[in-house]
């Protein structure tokens, strides 16, 4: 069918190869070289025709996967960061500011904290406009604060 079919799969697995470049993964680099090594092995005489060459592409490029993209991956490692997941501690302690009086008593009130108002409700004592206070943690959709004592 093709004159020199090694020829083409040497440049088939060059463009897979280079292709890594657009579309990084680690992945495409592995099936350029299992297209490579089927070119190798059809410049040998060892495998022959657009069959075998598929199969042993195939079964290469599985291998190679499986194999060597883990051992890539730790030795080159990527981009990975852990954040914090609980969303109480990155909020615990923080400062924020009275917008509505907050109490007497169970009477909810609002605060500005990070960027926002919030609901928000304390331990039952009046907390006047302005004043600043400190978030214990969330209830819901609002925030149990504490006043900040002046010392």
């Amino acid at each position: 069918m093709f004159e020199n079919s090694s020829l083409i799969w040497a440049a088939l697995g060059v463009l897979l190869m280079l292709a890594e470049i657009i579309i990084p993964g680690g992945i495409v680099i592995f099936l350029g070289i299992a297209a490579i090594l089927v070119a190798g092995l059809l410049f040998i005489g060892i495998i022959s025709g657009l069959p075998q060459s598929l199969i042993c592409w195939f079964i290469l490029s599985i291998v190679l996967l499986l194999v060597f993209r883990q051992v890539t991956q730790k030795l080159i490692g990527g981009d990975q960061h852990i954040d914090n997941t609980d969303e109480e501690l990155d909020i615990y302690n923080q400062i924020a500011v009275v917008k509505e009086a907050i109490g007497p008593g169970q009477q909810m009130g609002r605060i500005e904290f990070m960027g926002s108002q919030w609901s928000a409700k304390a331990d039952g004592s009046i907390i006047a406009v302005g004043q600043k206070v400190r978030v214990i943690c969330r209830d819901n959709i609002g925030l149990i604060v504490e006043p900040i004592k002046s010392e």
